[in-house]
C-alpha cells in the first residue's frame, strides 16, 4: 500500500500542481492563466456564427432527451409491470398505477411530440420560429399521443411473442422473468416496437432519439422504420444492425454481429442521396442468421426457413430452405518451439 502523504508540499515540482496539506488537496491555481478564459470564450462563440449547422440557438425548443427517455422508462413500466420501478403490484392496485403512468405519458408526449412537429415545420418551410402561422402544434402532438397510447396493448402482445421466442430459442434461458430482466436483445426490441409505432404515426425525431438511446444501452442498432414481425429473437445481440427499410417476417432469429444493411446509396443528378427507396434486405419467416453474417441490398430476399451461417456475406437472394455457409478453412497445427 502506498504511504499516505501528510503535510507534504509538492509545489516545487510544478507551480500549478495541487498541494497535499494535512491530507487535503489544495489547488494551486495560476490566476494569470484564467485571464485567458474570456478570449477562449469569444473564439468559441465566433464558431457559432461560422458553423450554424451544429447549434440550435434562437429557435423553438427541440424535444428534451431527458423527457423522451423518461417516457421510454414509463412505457416499459406499462409493458412489463412489476419488474422495474414499482413492485408489489396486483390486480387490486394495478389500475391506479397504470392510470397514473398513462396520465403522465399523455403530458410528456404531448409536449415533446408538439416540439418535434414544430421543429419539422420550421425545417421544411424555412420559417422563423417567432413568426410561425397560428398552428397549435401541441394540439397536433396530443392527437398523435392519443393514437400512440392506443397501440400499447398491441405492443404488449407483440413483445409477449418475442419473450416466448427467446425462451424457445435459447437453452440457457430459465424463465420469462430472466429474459425480461436481463436480455439486451429484448430491451432493444422493446424500444424498437415503441419507436416504430411513433414512426408509423409520422412523429419526427423522437423515434430516432429512442432507437439511438437503446443502441447506446445495448449495442443493438434497429432503425425505427424497419418492419419486424412477431416472435423475433436477437441472441446475445451486440453489434446487430437492422436498417430502415428492412422487412423481417415472424419467427426470425439473429445472433450477435449480424448486419442487415444497404449496398450503396443512389444519388440524384445533383449528388444528393435519393431517400425513401428500399435499400435493405427482406427476411422471410423462420430464417436463422448466425453471428457476424452480413446481408445487404434492397433486392436481396432470404427465403423462408433458410439458414445463413456465421460470417457469411450476401448481396443476392437465397431461395427457401437453403443453408448458406462459408467453406471451412483448413487448420494447421505445429509444435511450439
Amino acid at each position: 500500500m502506498c504511504p499516505k502523504l501528510i503535510g507534504t508540499d509538492i509545489s516545487f515540482q510544478n507551480p500549478i500542481r495541487p498541494k497535499l496539506t494535512s491530507g487535503k488537496i489544495l489547488m494551486a491555481t495560476d490566476f494569470q492563466q484564467k485571464e485567458r478564459l474570456p478570449e477562449i470564450t469569444d473564439r468559441i462563440v465566433e464558431t457559432y456564427h461560422e458553423l450554424d449547422r451544429i447549434h440550435h440557438l434562437g429557435h423553438c425548443p427541440l424535444p428534451s432527451q431527458d423527457a423522451v427517455i423518461e417516457a421510454a422508462q414509463e412505457l416499459k413500466e406499462l409493458i412489463f409491470p412489476g419488474y422495474r420501478r414499482r413492485q408489489n403490484l396486483h390486480m387490486g392496485n394495478v389500475v391506479y398505477h397504470v392510470g397514473n403512468i398513462v396520465d403522465s405519458l399523455h403530458d410528456i408526449l404531448t409536449t415533446q411530440i408538439g416540439r418535434a412537429l414544430r421543429h419539422q415545420y420550421v425545417q421544411t418551410h424555412g420559417a422563423d420560429c417567432e413568426k410561425l402561422p397560428s398552428i397549435d402544434f401541441e394540439a397536433e402532438g396530443q392527437k398523435k399521443t392519443m393514437l400512440f397510447l392506443e397501440t400499447i396493448p398491441e405492443i404488449r402482445r407483440a413483445l409477449s411473442t418475442d419473450v416466448q421466442a427467446a425462451l424457445d430459442g435459447d437453452p440457457a434461458a430459465s424463465c420469462a422473468d430472466e429474459i425480461i430482466f436481463c436480455y439486451p436483445g429484448l430491451e432493444a426490441i422493446t424500444i424498437y416496437r415503441i419507436a416504430h409505432e411513433l414512426y408509423e404515426l409520422d412523429v419526427p425525431i423522437i423515434p430516432r432519439m429512442l432507437s439511438e438511446w437503446a443502441h447506446s444501452q445495448t449495442g443493438i442498432d434497429i432503425h425505427p422504420g424497419a418492419t419486424i414481425g412477431h416472435s423475433f429473437f436477437i441472441d446475445h445481440g451486440t453489434g446487430v444492425v437492422i436498417g430502415e427499410t428492412c422487412e423481417i417476417a415472424e419467427h426470425v432469429k439473429v445472433y450477435q454481429g449480424v448486419t442487415l444493411g444497404a449496398v450503396s446509396f443512389p444519388k440524384d443528378s445533383e449528388g444528393r442521396i435519393i431517400r425513401e427507396q428500399k435499400r435493405h434486405p427482406t427476411i422471410e419467416k423462420g430464417v436463422v442468421i448466425y453471428a457476424n453474417a452480413t446481408i445487404l441490398g434492397g433486392d436481396t430476399i432470404i427465403g423462408q426457413d433458410a439458414v445463413i451461417g456465421a460470417s457469411v456475406s450476401l448481396m443476392k437472394s437465397v431461395v427457401p430452405n437453403t443453408i448458406v455457409t462459408i467453406e471451412k478453412p483448413s487448420l494447421r497445427f505445429r509444435e511450439a518451439s
